[in-house]
């Protein structure tokens, strides 16, 4: 019998299902387990700040457990690798085959920036895009550095990239460059038939029908969501979402629920499960599908989360790079953590236990010991600061050491890091 109702519990149990926690650690993670954890999320966002480790790896260490992060390299950061870059959310890795459901964003993005507010720049750029194509032609795939121009200047201190970089990134939001990988986790740009199977991206189903796949994929890996939460996912009009939404809700694809607390309609994917119970241990990347979607996460959590890293270091509340942390289907603290590698040492700059939340010290002591093993570390380090730090130095038996200035990380943002990428915004 179909579910027409879900309480609060069950949709987070769903939807932490769907998200790939709740199962047995595997004992060894192969390369297979690894393409499997991708194919369950659909795509992996990139970000570049490295205080911790990389966001890409993490949501694959939230579920698995220690894997070689030299096998994800291999799946995503070479020119032959069966993993692609596109704006699929924010920047993401997703499976090589899936880039055809974005040939139609290509084709907004271009109509959009030849709009009144964007074409001075497309216009500006003209030459060195033709100027840059015929680069790739001659000597094949590179990065933006490796490209000596006139105009290969910075002109800010963040974002205000070159007239390379800039001609770059439209040509690579255009589909007229793809990604053949990273070098230094630097995106290397490559012309499509350079790296793609001749007519790859031509032979891409029209507009609804690449939507109406991409919604199919976002509901299942959510489990349960609204509407936005489902656009959210691959970065969809709501118009669009919405006309999908009809045809897979037709077709049974998606049936109609009432969540107990949720003020939207929502729908759950015919193929998730309702588990009991959900056992999970993890922390999370800030840009993972759990949390990524903020509104989300605070209606079905009860979790209000924002990342501090553009917060100047005085005005921060958590932390620089604040990790939520999972234990069962309950958002129940974050914390802030960074990988010393010079020490050996796992730092825990912060910890927090949500308002009204049990955060259990001796499992998240556990999951710490795990995630220093993982990143080479020896050691784990507890600062004085935040309402859990005592229990998290207790329950890994360490005493804390004094809070100081530079555990607040760096007094501004990162350069390069996800929010100062080109475009963020949905195609429209």
């Amino acid at each position: 019998m179909p579910r027409s109702t879900l309480s609060a519990a069950e949709a987070r149990r769903v939807a932490l299902a769907a998200q790939g926690f709740g199962r047995p650690t595997p004992d060894t993670v192969s390369t297979r387990t690894l393409r499997a954890g991708i194919g369950r999320l659909g795509l992996l966002q990139i970000d570049s700040v490295n205080v911790f480790e990389r966001s890409h790896y993490l949501p694959l260490f939230a579920r698995l457990g220690a894997y070689d992060r030299r096998a994800l390299d291999r799946l995503t950061m070479t020119g032959r690798s069966p993993h692609v870059e596109y704006w699929a959310h924010e920047a993401a890795f997703i499976p090589r085959d899936d880039l055809r459901l974005f040939r139609w964003k290509m084709d907004a993005f271009r109509a959009r920036d030849a709009g009144p507010t964007r074409a001075e720049g497309v216009e500006r750029t003209a030459v060195v895009r033709r100027e840059l194509h015929a680069l790739l032609h001659a000597e094949g795939p590179m990065p933006a550095s490796a490209v000596e121009h006139e105009s290969n200047v910075r002109r800010g201190p963040w974002w205000g990239w070159s007239d390379v970089k800039l001609g770059l990134e439209q040509m690579f939001r255009w589909g007229d460059a793809v990604s053949a990988g990273r070098s230094g986790f630097e995106r290397v740009y490559a012309l499509p038939d350079q790296v793609l199977p001749s007519g790859f991206l031509e032979s891409a189903p029209g507009r609804p029908d690449a939507v109406r796949e991409l919604v199919g994929r976002a509901a299942r890996a959510l489990g349960v969501g609204t509407r936005a939460d489902i656009a959210d996912y691959y970065r969809l009009r709501a118009d669009d979402t919405a006309a999908a939404i009809a045809d897979l809700q037709d077709a049974g694809v998606l049936l109609p629920v009432r969540v107990e607390g949720w003020r939207e309609p929502a729908w759950l994917h015919a193929d998730a499960r309702v588990p009991r119970a959900v056992t999970a241990d993890a922390v999370l990347s800030p840009f993972d599908p759990v949390v990524w979607f903020r509104r989300r996460a605070e209606r079905m959590y009860g979790f209000h989360y924002r990342i501090e890293i553009y917060t100047p270091a005085p005005k921060r509340v958590f932390g620089y790079y604040v990790l939520p942390v999972l234990q069962d289907d309950a958002l129940v603290g974050r914390i802030d953590l960074k990988s010393d590698r010079q020490q050996g040492v796992l730092r825990v700059r912060t910890a927090w236990q949500e308002p009204g939340a049990t955060l259990d010290p001796e499992r998240l002591a556990d999951t710490l010991r795990r995630a220093a093993a993982w990143q080479g570390l020896d050691a784990v380090q507890v600062t004085d600061r935040g309402t859990a730090a005592a229990q998290v130095a207790g329950a890994l038996g360490v005493p804390m050491v004094p809070h100081v200035a530079a555990d607040d990380g760096p007094a501004e943002g990162p350069s390069g890091a996800a929010a100062a990428v080109d475009d963020p915004d949905p195609a429209a």
